[in-house]
């Protein structure tokens, strides 16, 4: 097992599609190098961000499998292999594992809405499965389930689950896994514009949607962040803040892939249930992006 530890600034990066809903690996080795040639400390590939709900079983491992090969070890590539069904998630992750990722991203298991034991038991599974570092991600507004800060110190025992992203907007209980969780567990934020709260409380970075589009900049933030130097993180919050709450004037990824398609970087497609955005919203995010520019 790796000692690396999960720290910084990881883009939880979109997927892109062509006009006709396939899968774009055009664009999407395009995106995947400017992600590396930014610095990021590593890419999330096929998390929420990514659509993974709309990708089929066949689609996920290829996608994985080409993410690695494109990144050649330039960066972190931590696969999204989680699911409601806990042999689908053990499925995706040994496929992962063959493939070469370093790390994976394991979310509650939505709907189900299990209790904090088969939490547990879903996530210890998932961690026997494979020999590689796990990330949890705790995300109540998504999943219907929180993982409650008991069980997760629970699961930090297992040597294969090293880090969460915490994206259950409760920065009470964000404080409290921080002061909890063993000095080698890390605990990165889930939103973007919680990231310098949770490192302000010790917390060791962000799995970012906004570092797709301008990744430069979420690199030098969150480096100022997990090094507690405030002065330039504060300047740099500032500038940055108005386009994290844009990034969600719709459900994510609708705007953010709506950016990057702005400035040519991939289609605007999605896949159903994920549409287009209203143009109204759509309007508003462009001259937020466009003052950000400026």
């Amino acid at each position: 097992m790796t000692t690396y530890q999960y720290r910084g600034c990881f883009t939880a990066i979109i997927t892109p599609f062509t006009g006709d809903g396939a899968f774009d690996a055009k664009h999407f080795e395009i995106l995947i190098d400017k992600q590396v040639e930014a610095g990021v400390d590593g890419i999330v590939v096929l998390g929420t961000t990514g659509e993974s709900p709309t990708i089929t079983p066949d689609e996920h491992d290829d996608i994985i499998r080409f993410a690695v090969k494109v990144v050649g070890g330039r960066t972190k590539v931590i696969a999204g292999t989680g699911s409601n069904a806990t042999q689908e998630a053990i499925d995706h992750s040994i496929a992962a594992a063959r493939a070469g990722a370093d790390a994976l991203l394991q979310v509650n298991p939505y709907y189900n809405k299990p209790t904090q034991l088969g939490l547990f038991a879903h996530f210890s599974a998932v961690a026997d499965s494979v020999d590689l570092p796990i990330m949890l991600y705790n995300i109540k507004g998504r999943t219907g389930v929180n993982l409650e800060t008991e069980t997760l110190l629970k699961l930090t025992k297992h040597p294969n689950i090293v880090s969460i992203k915490e994206a259950s907007g409760d920065l009470k209980q964000i404080e409290e896994v921080i002061k909890a969780v063993p000095d080698d567990f890390t605990v990165l934020a889930g939103d973007d514009g919680i990231a310098y709260d949770l490192c302000k409380l010790g917390g060791d970075g962000v799995v970012s949607v906004a570092s797709n589009i301008v990744p430069k900049e979420m690199k030098k933030y969150i480096d100022a962040c997990v090094n507690r130097d405030w002065p330039v993180a504060d300047a740099l919050r500032t500038k940055l803040d108005p386009l994290f709450k844009a990034c969600f004037i719709e459900s994510n990824p609708q705007p953010i892939k709506t950016l990057v398609a702005h400035e040519g970087l991939c289609e605007e497609t999605f896949r159903l249930p994920m549409t287009n955005m209203e143009e109204e919203n759509k309007k508003k995010l462009l001259e937020i992006y466009e003052d950000f520019k400026a």
